[in-house]
């Protein structure tokens, strides 16, 4: 079974949302502004943009398609 762009769009999305909740759990427990916090935040950003670009690719295979 092959994952479609949505299916791994998806799962981007989760996992940068994850990754969100646990630099601010992180923060709000007392840790301050450090290495690990701004790790977990990029790659956070590295994996919405990421979802929400496969989302979109998704959404223009299925328009292209619709087309022939």
């Amino acid at each position: 079974m092959s994952r479609t762009p949505l299916i791994t769009g998806i799962i981007y999305l989760i996992l940068g949302f994850l990754l969100t909740y646990f630099a601010i759990f992180n923060l709000q427990n007392g840790a301050d502004w450090g290495f690990f916090t701004y790790l977990l935040l990029i790659l956070a950003t590295f994996d919405i943009g990421g979802g929400i670009r496969m989302i979109a690719f998704h959404f223009k295979i299925k328009k292209l398609q619709q087309k022939k």
